[in-house]
């Protein structure tokens, strides 16, 4: 009886170290899985930089250059274009207009106060909008896809509704 007894602790003794044995191994593997994913996340954003991605807004003889924000809402954005869309006056401040596509909102946190010369993206509505007047009481559902760069100017000067076409601009 002593001698099963001795066994059976042997037995589970040895069940014991061997699964901390391998849980220690695949915490290690874990690691290494979770050390080699961040790198490649790392160098896939190095690799998709958009500090130099920039769109064209072009809409009554009348050009608009934006710099792109690097976010994945602006990312998504530019995977919808070309776009022609109508854009119409909201409250004296921005042009808007509602994308056929809405935009993923996963990982992106929402800006405090829209300035002049946003380009932004108002979830809830899913639309678009151009800020050519700043907004004091901004929303917090509102992501800035990125800064007018130029041309700022020719949204103040067009009453009602107008079409135009937004384009990556290509190097």
């Amino acid at each position: 009886m002593k001698k099963m007894l001795r066994l059976a602790s042997i037995l589970v003794i040895s069940v014991v170290l061997v699964a901390c044995g391998n849980n220690d191994s695949s915490a290690t593997e874990r690691d290494s899985n979770t050390k080699n994913h961040l790198n490649g996340v790392a160098e896939q954003s190095k690799g998709e930089s958009m500090a130099d991605t920039r769109v064209k807004l072009m809409f009554s003889n009348k050009e608009v250059l934006v710099r792109m924000y690097d976010n994945p809402a602006s990312k998504d954005f530019l995977t919808q274009l070309p776009l022609t869309i109508t854009f119409e006056d909201y409250i004296g401040k921005e042009k808007i207009s509602i994308l056929q596509k809405r935009l993923s909102m996963d990982d992106v946190q929402a800006e405090e106060l829209s300035k002049k010369g946003d380009f932004a993206y108002y979830a809830p509505w899913g639309n678009v909008a151009i800020f050519y007047k700043g907004l004091e009481d901004a929303t917090n559902d509102l992501i800035i896809l990125g800064q007018i760069e130029s041309g700022k100017e020719n949204f103040e000067n067009v009453d009602g509704d107008f079409t135009g076409r937004i384009e990556k601009v290509t190097k």
